[in-house]
């Protein structure tokens, strides 16, 4: 099994990233976890509490389930995935079954940001895109897909996003195998993982 951790800031293009290497892969023998679905559960706080959680600060992720169900995967055992609701700030109540492949990807703003994380990655990736594209991916994504009004992603990015990105996840470029720059289709950078993958699957 090879597992990679695929960090970046918020609108990055961490998820292209992850389409453009899973696209010629073989089908069935990649798994794709995202970080999102581990924020910590906050059923126990009203909708208003809800919406002023950091949800850019590492202690917003459920890092310790986040591992547990990395290690189960790793000994060929299914999870159980949280789902998470960005409209609700909180999970639901239903989970998606995760069965183990031979290769899993993790994706996610800080997964770099934990050392037992990190040394579950056989590789470590970095997507890399300048501030202004990442604030316009970010601007396009919530107003369409999490129903944010355009006030609100911009005082979240200023308040929020842009000091935690300082902070917390430009840093851990230094823990990457790999540096991808993503304001462009990276073909260079997407075929070498894809090749490694490919290798790893010949030879297991």
């Amino acid at each position: 099994m090879l597992v990679i951790g695929i960090a970046g800031g918020t609108g990055s293009g961490k998820t292209t990233v992850v389409n453009q290497i899973i696209q010629e892969l073989p089908e069935g023998e990649v798994c794709v976890i995202s970080q999102d679905s581990y924020y910590k559960d906050t059923c126990h706080l009203p909708f208003d509490e809800r919406t002023k959680i950091n949800f850019d600060h590492p202690k917003a992720i459920d890092f310790d389930l986040l591992v547990a169900h990395l290690k189960e995967l790793k000994k060929g055992n299914a999870i159980e995935q949280p789902i998470y609701s960005f409209i609700e700030h909180n999970r639901t109540k239903e989970t998606i079954t995760m069965h183990p492949k031979k290769v899993i990807i993790v994706e996610g703003i800080l997964i770099l940001t934990h050392t037992d994380i990190r040394e579950l990655f056989d590789i470590k990736l970095y997507v890399y895109a300048d501030s202004d594209e990442r604030l316009i991916r970010r601007l396009r994504r919530d107003m369409s897909e999490r129903s944010r009004d355009l006030d609100e992603v911009i005082n979240r990015y200023q308040n929020t996003l842009k000091p935690m990105h300082q902070q917390f996840i430009e840093p851990t470029k230094e823990f990457a195998d790999i540096i991808i720059p993503n304001n462009r289709y990276n073909t260079v950078a997407v075929d070498l993982i894809r090749k490694i993958i490919n290798q790893k699957l010949i030879d297991n």
